[in-house]
């Protein structure tokens, strides 16, 4: 991941390349833990790859105690273009809605950030001025939600596979308690 994460292209509308290799794997030691330091929200990440390949990107969610689902995305630039991000988001939102209870989702995102306003908005996202409790808003940044509601009744074949990231079960319930 870290390889793919060096990708200059990423960081044109958000935040910076990881430090160094040690810094990401502390990183994810904290996201294996699966909660917020104060347990009010679930970290769920999922790892994409194409089928016998790499690491092409991951997609992730935080599940706060309301339901709602707040989610990112990242995939390499060479990976653009091509549908993998789709699949993965809209899989990932299938999975919060039938295993997790996510009852919404809500994506911050930057203006400028076209192929993202584009993605989401095919995924059944509408740009909102409502951030109540989500996110204090940088003035170049949306807030896009949506409803959770199936993203697609036909799984097409996949393009690429979402597997979780580690320590992560497929369909593990949610622990109804976080604390």
């Amino acid at each position: 991941m870290f390889t793919l994460l060096q990708d200059p292209a990423l960081y044109r509308y958000e935040n910076e390349a990881p430090r160094s290799l040690p810094w990401l794997e502390e990183r994810f030691r904290r996201l294996e833990t699966r909660r917020s330091a104060d347990g009010s929200e679930q970290w769920l990440n999922w790892v994409v790859r194409l089928r016998g390949s790499s690491l092409i990107g991951f997609v992730q969610a935080t599940l706060r105690k309301d339901r709602t689902a707040a989610i990112a995305y990242v995939f390499g630039s060479p990976h653009w273009g091509h549908g993998y991000a789709s699949e993965a988001v809209s899989a990932m939102l299938d999975e919060l809605v039938a295993y997790y209870g996510a009852a919404g989702f809500a994506a911050v995102l930057k203006r400028d950030n076209l192929r993202s306003v584009r993605l989401l908005d095919r995924l059944g996202f509408a740009a909102s001025a409502d951030s109540a409790g989500l996110h204090n808003l940088l003035p170049d940044e949306m807030l896009m939600r949506r409803p959770a509601t199936p993203v697609s009744l036909a799984k097409p074949t996949p393009l690429a596979e979402v597997a979780p990231a580690a320590g992560v079960m497929p369909h593990e319930a949610p622990d109804p308690d976080p604390r």
